[in-house]
Order: C-alpha cells, then structure tokens, then sequence
C-alpha cells in the first residue's frame, strides 16, 4: 500500500531535531513541502536554512511546547535522555515526564496524530531476546533507567490513544548510517583504543537499521495515524532491517573496510557483568564523570541475541526496509574511506 500523501498547510512539529534520528527526520519532511516547526534548546541554523521553524525549549518549558503544537497536524516526539549511565530521576524526568507533558500540549491543541520514538530496549529481559514480537511485556527493572524509562513513556502514549488523538510507538534499533554521532562512532573510537573486545562467544545475532529505513517507518506510521479507523493507533511497532547479523561479524566487517584491526580478544559475558557492575559502584562512590567503560546493561547488549520480529510493522504500516545491510554497510564504509569523520 502506498503512503497517504499528507502534503497540508499546517505544520508538523519534531522533538529531538538536534539528534541523528530527529534531524533526519525533519530533512526528510521538509525535502517533501512539509512544513516543519522542531524543538531544540540550541540553534539548527542547517535545518533552519532548509526552512525549518525552530522552537527554543525544551521538554518541560510549558509555553514551548504549546508554541510547537499549535495548529500541528502531527507530533513526531523524538527526544528523549538516552545512554547507559546516569540519575534514574533525570532519566524519568526527561522521558517519561516530558512526554506527559508534550502529551497534555498535543491534546490541548487537538494535534490529531503523536508518533513516538520508543525502543526495543522496552522488553529487556537481561537474556536472549531472538525473534521477539510486540506481545513481549514491558521491563519493568533493568541496569540502568533508559529501557524502564522509556517502557513508562511507552505505556502513557499508547494509553493515550483516541479517536481524535491517534497515537502508536516505534521500535527502532541501533539505528546507524552517515551522520550518526552514537553507534558506530563509539565502536570504532573503542577498536582505535584497543579497549574493545568480543564479550561472550561472538555469536549472537542483533538488529540494526539504516536511518533510511527508520525515517521511512515514522512517515508510514503518520500516514497510518491520519486514516481512520485504522488498526496501528494505540500499538507499538518494532523496526529494524529485518536482516539479523552476528554482531561482531559485522563489527570486524566495519573495521576492515576503514583499515582498522578486527576485534579478537573475548570475555565471557559473566565477567564484563561483575567489571560493569564493579565500574558501576566506582563510578558513583567517587564520583567520576562520563560513563564507564563497562556497564552491566551494556555488557547484556554486547553478548546476548536481540533481534526482533517485524510483521506487524510489514502488516499494518506496509513497512518494507529499502535500504539493505548490504547496500547500507558498503555506502557506510565509502563515506568514512571518503574522508569523513567518524
């Protein structure tokens, strides 16, 4: 099925435009005439010279977020605290708080349509996650505060759902391709280091997504959204390549393609655990700034299976990847060889 062109006059409002998966996102929007207003407590001078209307703020400054969804045709809610390490108040500050809030602005501007950014990191288990679908339940306790975090954020968009006010969430997963500033660049700053090394047997098999892919997956869900009675509102989706790949088979082909040593060296997933929860206590008794090294929700990531099923994404969204692990990889490692930073 075709995507419902939603080509209007009224704008379309972006949090977390300052980011890889937001910025993108609103040059995508703003490539197809869509008028575009972003939420960012910076200046974007490159989306502002594409046309974009930029709202200074942020998450929880009220007037900003009434400014943003004012006459909005639809909220695409990308920002959100991410990482591995950090306060678990701030984590459900910005994440769970700030969506409730950005919520309440969206149905008091009767916003038709809210998208949410969510993550795959919502069913984390501490174990194997191959070939999960949306009836998994949603973590309730994990390492650290990002996957309950946004599991709560989940849980308050979805159950906002109405017929006037149609929301779903998307799962996307280690989204990666040129402009990214998170995934392969702390992969390929730890392979230059020589601090990276195989956690578990190397085995284990991960999704990721070209960035292509996930802005396709927010615009279907719009279009989605805007027909009615259609059966995504009120659902989560989980979104990848649809293409599983032993994670550290892909990690070495990266770093052959721009000339750096593969990744031999392993730990047992047990140990890099207790060094992440040992970093973990140094890290908040002394305190040390930045994240360390190891943590224990890292180490699970690092050497477990999370690959995760997306039928009801093909189904219901017409979500088909366009952009291949192979094709995506080969365009990656082309951009880096070219001179690009990573």
């Amino acid at each position: 099925m075709p995507r419902l062109s939603l080509q209007t006059n009224f704008p379309v409002f972006v949090t977390g435009a300052s980011g890889f998966i937001g910025g993108k996102l609103a040059e995508r929007l703003l490539a197809e005439g869509r008028r575009v207003r972003v939420l960012s407590r910076r200046p974007l001078p490159e989306l502002e010279a594409r046309g974009a209307e930029v709202v200074p703020g942020d998450l929880h400054d009220a007037h900003a977020l009434a400014r943003g969804c004012r006459s909005a045709d639809t909220v695409f809610h990308v920002a959100g605290r991410v990482g591995v390490w950090g306060p678990a108040k701030e984590f459900f500050r910005v994440n769970v708080e700030g969506t409730r809030l950005l919520l309440t602005a969206a149905q008091e501007a009767r916003v038709p349509r809210f998208v949410y950014t969510s993550s795959p990191s919502v069913v984390f288990n501490g174990g194997n996650l191959a070939g999960v679908d949306e009836s998994a339940p949603l973590c309730t306790a994990a390492p650290c505060a990002y996957p309950t975090s946004k599991a709560e954020a989940e849980r308050l968009v979805l159950g906002a759902n109405r017929p006037d006010f149609r929301t779903l969430a998307l799962r996307p997963h280690l989204v990666w391709g040129p402009g990214d500033r998170n995934v392969v660049p702390r992969v390929m700053a730890l392979a230059r280091s020589g601090r990276l090394r195989i956690v578990g047997s190397g085995r284990n098999k991960v999704d990721i997504t070209h960035i292509a892919n996930v802005v396709d997956a927010h615009l279907l869900a719009e279009g989605a959204l805007a027909q009615p009675g259609h059966p995504a509102g009120g659902k989560a989706y989980f979104i990848s390549n649809g293409e599983p790949v032993v994670l550290w088979d892909w990690i070495n082909e990266l770093l052959r393609g721009v000339s750096l040593p593969e990744i031999r060296r392993r730990v047992p997933v047990p140990v890099a655990y207790a060094a992440g929860g040992l970093l973990e206590a140094l890290w908040t008794l002394l305190p040390l700034k930045g994240e360390p090294p190891m943590t224990r929700f890292v180490a699970k990531e690092l050497g477990t299976d999370h690959w995760f099923k997306i039928d009801a994404a093909r189904r219901d969204l017409s979500y088909h990847p366009l952009v291949s692990m192979a094709d995506g990889t080969a365009a990656l490692i082309a951009h880096y060889r070219a001179g690009n930073a990573y």
